[in-house]
């Protein structure tokens, strides 16, 4: 199974310091993708391509980036929140319940890449359980859509729950469609 690679976009660090990233993150794993000033050409950048991990100084022209990390925690992205150890107490504090890693700066290269790392992982769960919960959502619709077909069917033909269920199963097999599928076009036919 080949490896993801994961797509970074660093906010507020200065170019020496996204020069340095290149030279300590996994090259195999992770991609530099864009290096963004302030928290609006952040959401800018972000809302216009993929992007998996976010390091965020939180020290931002325009703004907080502890700020800009809690709204982004909302998505499936791994946050790295770069702060001064004066403030690393408080912004860690906002942060972490949303699941934002925070680390005080200087940072050394060996907990930048262990990080980053973490983050990899959390990055790749969190993605697994929104597909799974995705699928789960599909389940749940096509099972809402046979039995609004059902009942319809009961309704309009007076069939019994399981003649209902058997017909949607049958026209499914005749004519290889899904059980959604025929389920919608019944309902086409009699919800009007």
């Amino acid at each position: 199974m080949e490896k993801k690679t994961y797509a970074i976009l660093a906010a507020g660090i200065g170019e020496k310091a996204w020069s340095a990233l290149g030279g300590i993150l996994p090259p195999d794993r992770c991609h530099l993708t864009r290096l963004t000033r302030t928290a609006v050409e952040t959401r800018q950048a972000l809302a216009s391509g993929q992007t998996d991990i976010v390091l965020i100084n939180a020290e931002l022209p325009d703004g907080s980036g502890a700020e800009l990390a809690l709204e982004l925690s909302e998505s499936t992205m791994g946050i790295l929140l770069l702060t001064s150890q004066e403030r690393y107490g408080a912004d860690s504090a906002l942060v972490e319940e949303r699941g934002v890693l925070t680390l005080s700066r200087p940072v050394s290269a060996k907990m930048l890449d262990t990080s980053v790392r973490l983050l990899m992982a959390v990055t790749a769960r969190l993605g697994a359980m929104e597909q799974k919960q995705k699928s789960l959502q599909d389940k749940m619709t096509d099972i809402r859509r046979v039995d609004r077909a059902k009942w319809l069917l009961i309704q309009h033909h007076n069939m019994t729950e399981q003649d209902a269920h058997y017909y949607i199963e049958k026209q499914a097999m005749d004519t290889r469609l899904s059980r959604r599928e025929v389920a919608d076009s019944i309902i086409r036919t009699y919800d009007k």
